[in-house]
């Protein structure tokens, strides 16, 4: 295609949204992806990419917006690349998931419809973020903390926080750029990541590709009373993430409630500073809870947990069920995870490092067998899904966010004997394209 058709403009009117976050409409009859438009959005636009089957385009100008839209409350939304839907009600958002995801699951999986349940909303749909993680980059000397602008690598400095975090972390934000001019070897920290416990505590890790990190922590200590909303700080350096101490707390913590799920009782889950949590603590529980309904638990029961993490879903289940075993390939988390069993009186879990696949594949050859698998893998999905079949679980519980990479597992395992029961989205993360999701397979 020419570069002059490349640029051409056309008006298109937008049915739809789609995985990624784009409006969805056609030119000529060729599918085409606008990002920031509304279903009934009718715009001009200006073709940027265009490949054989679709086109991607961005607004030029908006003719007659959809009354769908609604003022976003964020100033830097449209900019930052952090959030796709603020321009959209709540429920609009809501709805346009649910669509999405059982359209994938449905296409790519085979999953029919009627098996996909409604969303799960979040209860809060801002302030929710538990984690985020800043970049930094410095324009005409001055720092900048925040985001990547949509579609690149230069940082949006948010000024005024993000929308999206809970408020304690934009305390710290706020805290964090008003001690970034005095800070040392400033080009040598990339990124600054925030967490939090559901009781507001915070830790930050600062990451440094610089010569000396000792001069770094020196400084941040020596600046503690300017970061007041700080609990524990961090500086993580070196190829392997050398975790250098600062001060304060070295881990966070949530609750999970008794009565979450029937028989369940009362824990408190620990992750360590760097460690991995889910992003959103209510939406996280209604995961918890998902899992323990449906896994048909027994005191008799076997449970694998691949991709197990500190233990969030396995140790508030293990007391139901005879044993756990989770394998997860981040050895902090696996330290993680059994000191959470220790800590809520878990007896009968045990936890390794190890890759999720191999270890399958070994416990197979050992000819282990479990009645209830369950796994909630990275992005990229589970490896060699269809190999839990030599495990010959009753039931599996797939824990996933991403709907695609979800969809071609659900097929792989279908094809391994396994007939999909059935599956809830759970909107971990309004304001955004993505979503979480709970799939149960039984074996036919």
């Amino acid at each position: 295609m020419s570069s002059a058709a490349i640029v051409a403009e056309a008006v298109i009117e937008i049915e739809r949204l789609c995985y990624g976050g784009a409006g969805f409409g056609r030119i000529d009859g060729k599918a085409c992806f606008v990002p920031l438009t509304a279903p009934g959005d009718r715009a001009r636009i200006r073709v940027v990419k265009e490949k054989r089957s679709f086109a991607e385009a961005e607004v030029v100008e908006l003719l007659e917006p959809s009354p769908l839209r609604t003022p976003p409350p964020c100033p830097y939304f449209g900019v930052c690349g952090g959030c796709d839907w603020q321009h959209l009600p709540y429920e609009e958002q809501v709805k346009q998931k649910g669509e999405i995801f059982a359209d994938t699951l449905g296409r790519i999986g085979k999953v029919p419809r009627e098996l996909v349940l409604p969303v799960s909303p979040s209860p809060e749909c801002y302030g929710y973020r538990s984690r985020i993680q800043l970049k930094l980059a410095r324009k005409a000397g001055a720092p900048m903390l925040g985001f990547f602008k949509r579609g690149s690598h230069e940082v949006v400095d948010l000024a005024s926080g993000c929308a999206l975090a809970a408020p304690v972390l934009n305390r710290l934000l706020a805290e964090i750029r008003g001690l970034l001019p005095r800070l040392p070897q400033l080009e040598g920290i990339p990124q600054v990541d925030l967490a939090m416990g559901d009781d507001g505590d915070t830790i930050a890790v600062f990451h440094f590709r610089g010569k000396d990190a000792a001069l770094l922590v020196d400084r941040l200590l020596a600046a503690r009373p300017e970061l007041p909303s700080a609990t524990g700080v961090y500086v993580r350096s070196g190829e392997k993430g050398e975790m250098h101490y600062v001060f304060g707390a070295d881990s966070l913590s949530y609750g999970v409630p008794a009565g979450l799920f029937p028989g369940s009782r009362e824990m408190r889950l620990r992750f360590s500073r760097g460690g991995f949590s889910q992003v959103n603590y209510r939406q996280n529980l209604e995961l918890i809870r998902t899992v323990g309904e449906w896994g048909a638990l027994q005191v008799g029961a076997r449970v694998l947990d691949l991709y197990c993490g500190n233990g969030n879903i396995s140790v508030p289940i293990a007391p139901l069920v005879r044993e756990v075993v989770g394998v997860e390939g981040y050895a902090p988390s696996i330290a993680d995870a059994a000191a959470n069993a220790e800590g809520n009186g878990v007896s009968n879990a045990s936890y390794q490092v190890g890759d999720a696949a191999l270890s399958v594949r070994r416990l197979a050859k050992r000819k282990e067998k479990f009645d209830l698998v369950i796994l909630d893998p990275p992005r990229a999905g589970a490896e060699a899904a269809g190999d839990l079949a030599y495990l010959a679980p009753e039931r599996i519980l797939y824990v996933s966010c991403d709907p695609s990479t979800l969809a071609r597992d659900l097929a792989q395992l279908c094809g391994a004997g396994y007939r999909v029961e059935r599956s809830k989205p759970v909107d971990m993360f309004p304001q955004t394209y993505h979503v979480e999701s709970v799939t149960e397979l039984i074996r036919r």
